[in-house]
């Protein structure tokens, strides 16, 4: 049996005074919807939960807020791509492989090949929840938010304990598909499993849900 690494990423945001403030304002007892919406937007770059780093990110445009590599990075991660696309030629039934190949695309940035290694894995490896819940990742950087939920939904199906799949689940619901009340949803589930979960400023995710939940009202 093989077992696929979790392709956990931490990514820290570029405006850190912008992260102060909205976590700071998380202890406020009123916070507006725009500030909820980006302490969650945050949340998706940092990516952290009950101390575990998810991976998620911000928006599809997110990487033009990365600093530039430099040169010689750069060329060692094309390196190690060609590597692992040789890899794959050499052992096209290597579901390990595909799933090390999604990993370096996820890596650059390249959202469309990650999605066709991760599911080339899937296909000859189903059911991994980690490497679902990073697909998912990789279809909303894609623009493809429906098809993020799919796959979270999957991650879960496979492992109900997954919180990373739920997690992240809840973000796009509310980020990309404006729907708040399945978040919030989702996010209570995921409560359910760990009460203690929360947000990188430190504040309860429970706090975060109730918030939203009044914004509803």
């Amino acid at each position: 049996m093989h077992i696929f690494r979790t392709h956990l990423k931490n990514y820290v945001p570029t405006n850190h005074s912008l992260f102060k403030q909205v976590a700071n304002s998380m202890t406020n007892t009123t916070v507006t919807k725009p500030t909820l919406y980006v302490a969650i937007a945050i949340s998706l770059i940092i990516g952290f939960l009950g101390g575990v780093v998810f991976s998620i990110y911000n928006a599809p445009d997110a990487p033009a807020n990365v600093q530039p590599e430099s040169t010689g990075a750069s060329a060692s991660k094309t390196s190690k791509i060609a590597r692992l696309e040789e890899d794959v030629q050499t052992h096209p039934d290597n579901a390990v492989s595909w799933a090390n190949l999604g990993h370096a695309y996820f890596d650059s940035n390249q959202f469309t090949l990650a999605i066709k290694a991760y599911n080339t894995s899937l296909e000859l490896h189903p059911g991994n929840p980690d490497l679902l819940t990073d697909l998912g990742v990789m279809y909303r950087r894609n623009g493809q938010p429906q098809k993020a939920i799919e796959s979270f939904n999957r991650a879960i199906q496979e492992n109900p304990q997954h919180e990373q799949a739920r997690f992240n689940k809840g973000v796009v619901l509310l980020n990309d598909l404006n729907d708040p009340v399945r978040a919030v949803d989702v996010w209570e589930k995921l409560l359910i499993i760990n009460p203690q979960a929360s947000m990188p400023s430190g504040s309860p995710l429970r706090e975060l849900v109730e918030k939203i939940k009044n914004q509803i009202k």
